[in-house]
């Protein structure tokens, strides 16, 4: 039963906090497309702040637990995973839409596999085929939304020749292959140290927080842009729900300040939920999961602004959920009963 509740309340994290995180951040790009760089930063602070108290020892410096695991390990994952973030904001600014980002980012899977394989690690063909069946089912889903929405996606609407957009593409190609790596990297710290998620958490985000000191001038010039946007208005019936002091504040929040602050707590409930999620499973599966995540994101989209659920979404949803459930039939019963059964025959030549 336990172990339903922990399953049920990362899947909470992972799909509320994900989703939400999706449209906060859409949001904030719409008003400032170079905001990437204020929007990773205020992820950091605020997950940062959050797992502090997972680590508080007050007999220490600066109040700070002994690590259970190496600290230049946690060093390691921190300098990949500020590269990863930066690297994928960063690409916005050359002409890379959100759907096309996501599109991109839909490759993870495959990435993590291949760099699991070139560290010793081996899947069945099952898997393999599932992996690849789930990526072509986001990339069609995601390619259905955006024409849905009438984003631009098509080689007419995105010039593959324009020299930004290469180099957007090149970006996104270097952050998938090192976010592959470190996934398989922190699997072989928990692996070597115990799943300690918590310290992940912490440490991966506040040991990169002072690697944005020398983008001080950027991140605020990015934040005035968005200081100056229109005041949040709610709608009546949410409005009505809500304390005085609490509706004459959000009066006074510029709209993008507000998504903002959103787009951060979301971003924690998310990362909270991949840490326990990669605590407790390999690294292909987290992107497994990450991906069906992405197509609720779109579905999620459809049915919250109208939009038509078309064929397209309906053959990429058949192609994510059935891959999603031959990966983990493959994973979690087919191979599992093989060894098993491998080990009775051993037991029964021996004996």
């Amino acid at each position: 039963m336990s172990s339903l509740v922990e399953t049920l309340g990362i899947s909470a994290l992972i799909f509320g906090g994900c989703c939400s995180n999706v449209y906060a951040l859409e949001a904030i790009l719409k008003r400032e497309p170079d905001s990437g760089l204020l929007v990773t930063l205020m992820q950091f602070i605020l997950t940062a702040l959050f797992a502090y108290p997972s680590q508080w020892d007050p007999k220490r410096p600066l109040g700070l637990r002994k690590p259970k695991v190496p600290f230049r390990k946690w060093a390691a994952s921190a300098a990949m995973f500020f590269a990863v973030n930066m690297l994928n904001n960063w690409a916005f600014g050359f002409n890379i839409s959100v759907p096309v980002h996501i599109i991109l980012r839909s490759f993870g899977s495959v990435t993590t596999m291949a760099a699991g394989w070139m560290r010793g690690k081996r899947y069945s063909t099952t898997q393999i085929l599932s992996v690849l069946l789930l990526t072509l089912g986001v990339i069609v889903s995601a390619w259905a939304d955006a024409l849905s929405k009438g984003k631009p996606m098509s080689s007419g609407a995105v010039d593959i020749e324009d020299v930004n957009f290469k180099w957007g593409l090149l970006i996104l190609l270097v952050a998938q292959s090192l976010s592959a790596f470190m996934g398989v990297y922190v699997q072989d710290v928990y692996a070597e140290h115990g799943k300690h998620w918590d310290e992940n958490l912490f440490y991966s985000h506040f040991l990169s927080l002072p690697l944005f000191m020398p983008l001080a001038s950027t991140l605020q010039a990015q934040y005035q842009r968005l200081a100056v946007s229109p005041p949040l208005v709610l709608p009546a019936s949410v409005d009505s729900n809500i304390p005085q002091l609490v509706q004459r504040y959000l009066a006074l929040t510029p709209q993008s300040v507000f998504f903002l602050l959103m787009n951060s707590i979301t971003q924690l409930l998310c990362i909270s939920g991949v840490n326990l999620l990669s605590a407790n499973t390999s690294a292909v599966t987290v992107t497994i999961v990450l991906n069906v995540r992405k197509l609720v994101s779109f579905m999620l989209s459809i049915w919250l602004f109208g939009n038509p659920l078309s064929n397209q979404m309906i053959a990429g949803a058949a192609l994510v959920f059935g891959a999603g459930a031959l990966y983990g039939y493959e994973t979690s019963v087919r191979i599992p009963n093989a060894r098993k059964e491998a080990e009775k025959k051993s037991i029964k030549k021996t004996s």
